[in-house]
């Protein structure tokens, strides 16, 4: 049972008929001003399986229209208490980042909750240090086993290019950066990051002052840690790698300039518990941009495909989504406004912002 489940997932993508097609913009009430290649080519879209997944991207100095965040130690300012949401205070008066995570001690000014860095990530999670025995669904923990985490960026991530007209890291990016362009320069999570696919590519534009990758999953911390000590000259002093419970992240009320979830937000055990918190937490005028996929198009067609989605999520966790208005009214319930989109095939990347 628990096999079939499995296959069937939605995080486990299938060959779809359709055609590379154009980017479109999805309008619902509101006149996008991003400027976007409105056509990728076949070459442009399909990814290389060689592992791992190509991140590279060119360090370049920001321009003077984004203004860098000095204030190193930024991260540890922004922190808060998973359980209580109260202050952390750290037991040494030193920055954290990367290389400073092992051995790493916060504790809660309220309610005196302790967590503790291992070598490659800070747990922050309300059970951090021990081991509850707590389960999630299906969605969310075959990402934590050392084979999906392994594969990720070896040919998992890749197929989302092939099969549902992901674009692959680089022209993500691009799209990343026209969505947020006005909280350049500030923070950003990088929700559910995997392997850290993205979190390595932030750190190394120099467009940000710090970015936490954020995951439940250790053994993807772990890789992520791994890509980062491969990497010549890595920006260390900027990145931190957390483990957190998107339903209940560790950061104080509006603290956060942006937040992306890539590939991310179908895998949610609750959708709306994340976005609501990712609201929670962005600044008045902080964007969050995420990319997911939707079954519409021929699986319209599909007899009673409703129900037999219903019955998918219930046994693997996840959440399919059938248009672009239902991620609109995700967004909308959690008090997001100036909901955008974007399409190619099964793709969809989305920004809404925190109302100012």
């Amino acid at each position: 049972m628990a096999a079939s489940a499995m296959h069937i997932s939605p995080f486990l993508p299938l060959p779809l008929p359709t055609q590379f097609s154009s980017f479109t913009r999805c309008f619902f009430n509101f006149h996008s001003t991003l400027s976007i290649s409105p056509r990728l080519s076949l070459s442009t879209l399909r990814s290389s399986s060689a592992p791992p997944m190509e991140t590279r991207t060119n360090i370049i100095p920001p321009s003077d229209s984004v203004m860098i965040d000095k204030e190193v130690n930024k991260i540890k300012n922004i922190l808060a208490c998973s359980i209580c949401r109260g202050p952390l205070t750290a037991a040494a008066d030193s920055g954290l980042s990367v290389e400073s995570t092992n051995g790493y001690q916060l504790e809660c000014g309220t309610c005196k909750k302790s967590f503790t860095g291992s070598e490659s990530h800070l747990d922050l999670t309300i059970t951090g240090g021990i081991n509850s025995g707590e389960s999630m669904p299906a969605a969310t923990e075959i990402f934590r086993t050392r084979l999906v985490s392994f594969l990720y960026e070896r040919g998992w991530r890749q197929s989302f290019s092939v099969l549902l007209g992901f674009p692959g890291p680089e022209k993500e990016f691009e799209l990343i950066k026209n969505f947020i362009t006005p909280v350049l320069g500030g923070s950003i999570i990088d929700a559910s990051c995997g392997s850290g696919m993205f979190s390595r590519i932030f750190a190394k534009s120099g467009l940000f002052s710090s970015v936490v990758a954020l995951d439940y999953s250790e053994n993807m911390l772990r890789q992520c840690y791994g890509f980062i000590k491969q990497e010549e000259n890595f920006p260390n002093e900027r990145l931190v790698l957390i483990r957190a419970d998107i339903a209940r992240l560790p950061f104080a009320s509006s603290s956060v300039d942006a937040v992306h979830a890539g590939a991310a937000v179908h895998c949610w055990p609750s959708p709306s518990a994340g976005v609501a918190e990712i609201s929670r937490i962005l600044r008045p005028g902080g964007v969050f941009v995420a990319s997911t996929f939707i079954m519409d198009g021929p699986f319209s067609f599909v007899p009673f495909l409703r129900i037999q989605i219903e019955g998918i999520q219930q046994i693997a966790g996840s959440r399919i989504f059938l248009s672009e208005r239902e991620l609109e009214e995700l967004c909308t319930a959690c008090g997001l406004v100036d909901f955008k989109c974007l399409r190619n095939r099964q793709f969809v990347m989305l920004s809404a912002t925190k109302r100012s």
